[in-house]
């Protein structure tokens, strides 16, 4: 069943900027576009399973920091080799300054 999780605080997160999230074992990247909106994706390269909270974020992308994969942060969609898998996304809200990611 879904549920919604608290990732971190609205200001944890620097405009066009990544941080990690941890739960239950399982690593997530949290996002925050020039335009303050919140996304959430797996945390690692679908490529080589790097983690992407090391990436460079710019315009929507991140990039991975190993073989310079690049995918839609908005969408997961993996934007040519060498990744050809795309990200898994989760949706975000945000509630009294705290980003939340619903998973399930």
């Amino acid at each position: 069943m879904p549920q919604w999780i608290p990732a971190c605080a609205t200001d944890d997160v620097d405009p066009e900027d990544v941080i990690p999230f941890e739960h239950a074992g399982e690593s997530y990247a949290v996002y925050r576009s020039p335009d303050d909106v919140y996304y959430a994706t797996a945390g690692h390269c679908s490529h080589e399973r790097e983690l992407l909270c090391d990436g460079l974020v710019m315009g929507g992308v991140i990039e991975c920091p190993k073989h310079n994969g690049r995918f839609d942060y908005t969408s997961g969609k993996a934007m040519g080799a060498p990744v050809l898998v795309d990200l898994r996304t989760y949706p975000t809200k945000v509630e009294g300054g705290t980003v939340y990611i619903e998973l399930g």
